[in-house]
């Protein structure tokens, strides 16, 4: 989160802001509470940019605590992916990992506080009877018939559910609230549900689990979270936070704050989608860079500045909208324009022979890292007879709007000679698979001096010394800007372009000491990256992170 002091606060800043200065908060403490039954996603790091930026703004601090009360849709996988993520966006919680398992025996001697106070009763309601009792908007519900059981009969059946007494879903632990209360979360919710899972934090301990609303608002508690923030889907949830926080012995008095959750067109953020794109294969796993998971985005070669200045961008309101994915382009633009070194790669190449330069001869062609950049030095390219361009840099013939390599006509090889091209040389089948050139003697840096200057400039990787490699030409993901929305079946909406795969290529040479971390500007092309899953020294892959210019605007 910016520490601009210049820029306006947003309402939970003020909140907190306010909360220090009268003194009502000493000291803020935040928290992320990701359930890990997957991996995050765009939405996710907005919660991880609002919770740590809030506690390091404000001198504070924020704890990470899984909410794992859901051990059949949860797996040690995601915990550690859930980790990875949030420190490679640059953040670093408090002291260890919570769990909400970490507090399952005293969420239990809680809610058997629950029952010794005549608030909470177990109730033998299948899940169908239970729906039919609870009424709807707009008819109240109805008492279960075992709301008025005693709290001895209460408290024994609780403890034989511990026990494993009786069978999944055959008996659940309920809160008596109000069964005609105008919010449904109010009417009488399950506070515990019987279910024979591993747990992969307890393991077999235990055959009945709390909901996440019970397990929430306790945690923080317990963890002293001043500011509880989340969002707006939760507000309807507040009421019941606030009545555990009321009714149980718990140590401190967290609040809870909403803001709009962060929905960003053609893009789906569903745990559940984006589980069914990864299951059925329609994306290569979790971080398929096409995927809106941090994870994936880290693989396509998006920067943690960049995700972070997006979701500043984005803002913190109470207002539910629709965020444009082409913002979140244009932050991975301006930090890969600002950071990015350059290079030269030929995605489909095309040989041109120079004809009348020396084929022994090989010169050093400088040129500068970074156009801007003057502390980022210079790179050295080798430059021979035989040389690659890509084959939609050369036409036969064309019009005076194409800038590029025609027959008869001119035209400069970046930070190289002026060429001229000849003629071009084709198979049977009539694909041109050669050009025969000239170099214009004297044109390095300089232009020709009979005053025939070349119509553009194009880029080009000497044929002698290379890095061969695989190029992946990546897009979105969707081709509707809001593919899951009226009921429509979003893999209907998956771009067919999404992904091309271009074998072949041929880099620069010093491409060939490309790390993983390193994201460079192909020059013309866009902004590349090597694939940490699939690229080797023998074997490069570079993945396009996002192209020069927002194509989809014209589309």
């Amino acid at each position: 989160m910016s520490e601009e002091t210049s820029k306006p606060l947003n309402f939970i800043e003020r909140t907190v802001k306010e909360d220090l200065a009268s003194g009502k908060t000493p000291a803020i403490r935040t928290r992320f509470p990701p359930e890990p039954n997957g991996y995050l996603h765009i939405g996710h790091a907005k919660s991880i940019w609002l919770n740590f930026g809030l506690a390091q703004k404000f001198g504070g601090k924020c704890n990470l605590r899984m909410d794992d009360t859901n051990p059949e849709k949860e797996d040690e996988e995601y915990v550690e992916a859930i980790k990875a993520d949030v420190q490679w966006l640059g953040y670093q919680w408090d002291g260890e990992v919570h769990y909400a398992s970490d507090y399952f025996e005293q969420l239990y001697d809680w809610a058997v506080h629950l029952i010794e106070a005549g608030k909470a009763f177990v109730c033998d309601l299948n899940a169908e009877e239970m729906r039919t009792y609870r009424g709807n908007l707009t008819e109240a519900g109805k008492d279960s018939p075992f709301r008025t059981r005693s709290i001895e009969e209460n408290l024994d059946l609780f403890a034989r559910m511990r026990a494993g007494e009786f069978a999944d879903g055959s008996r659940t632990l309920r809160v008596k609230i109000d069964m005609a209360s105008p919010n449904i979360n109010l009417r009488d919710p399950v506070i515990y549900r019987i279910k024979r899972a591993t747990h992969h934090q307890t393991g077999d301990k235990w055959c009945i689990y709390p909901s996440y609303d019970y397990a929430h608002g306790q945690g923080d508690a317990l963890e002293g979270i001043t500011h509880s923030v989340c969002t707006l889907e939760f507000e309807v949830h507040r009421p019941l936070y606030d009545w555990f926080i009321n009714n149980l012995p718990v140590p401190a008095q967290p609040h809870q704050y909403e803001f709009s959750r962060l929905n960003v067109n053609y893009t789906i953020t569903s745990k559940r989608k984006l589980k069914q794109l990864v299951d059925e294969k329609h994306v290569d796993g979790w971080n398929d860079p096409r995927m809106p998971t941090v994870s994936g985005m880290r693989r396509r070669g998006y920067t943690p500045k960049a995700i972070n200045d997006f979701c500043e961008m984005a803002g913190v309101t109470k207002v539910e909208g629709v965020v444009d994915v082409g913002m979140l382009e244009f932050a991975i633009r301006e930090d890969l324009n600002e950071i990015s070194p350059r290079a030269m790669c030929v995605l489909r190449p095309l040989k041109v022979t120079l004809t009348n330069y020396p084929e022994d001869q090989v010169e050093t062609m400088t040129a500068p890292v970074h156009p801007q950049r003057e502390e980022m030095g210079t790179r050295e390219m080798p430059f021979c007879r035989e040389v690659f361009i890509d084959q939609d840099d050369f036409l036969e013939e064309a019009n005076k709007q194409f800038k590029r390599l025609v027959l008869g006509k001119r035209v400069r090889l970046r930070n190289s000679y002026v060429i001229e091209a000849d003629e071009a040389i084709k198979d049977a089948d009539g694909n041109i698979i050669e050009i025969r050139a000239r170099v214009i003697e004297g044109t390095v840096g300089n232009n020709p001096e009979d005053g025939v200057k070349p119509k553009g400039v194009i880029h080009w990787v000497s044929a002698r010394d290379n890095v061969d490699c695989e190029v992946r030409l990546y897009d979105r993901l969707f081709n509707d800007p809001a593919p899951d929305a009226g009921g429509k079946n979003f893999l209907d909406s998956i771009n067919p372009g999404s992904l091309e795969i271009l074998s072949g290529c041929k880099g620069e040479i010093g491409l060939a000491q490309a790390t993983l971390e390193d994201r460079y500007q192909f020059e013309r092309e866009g902004y590349f990256v090597l694939d940490s899953k699939y690229s080797t020294a023998e074997k490069p892959v570079f993945n396009r992170v996002i192209g020069l210019k927002d194509t989809w605007e014209k589309k």
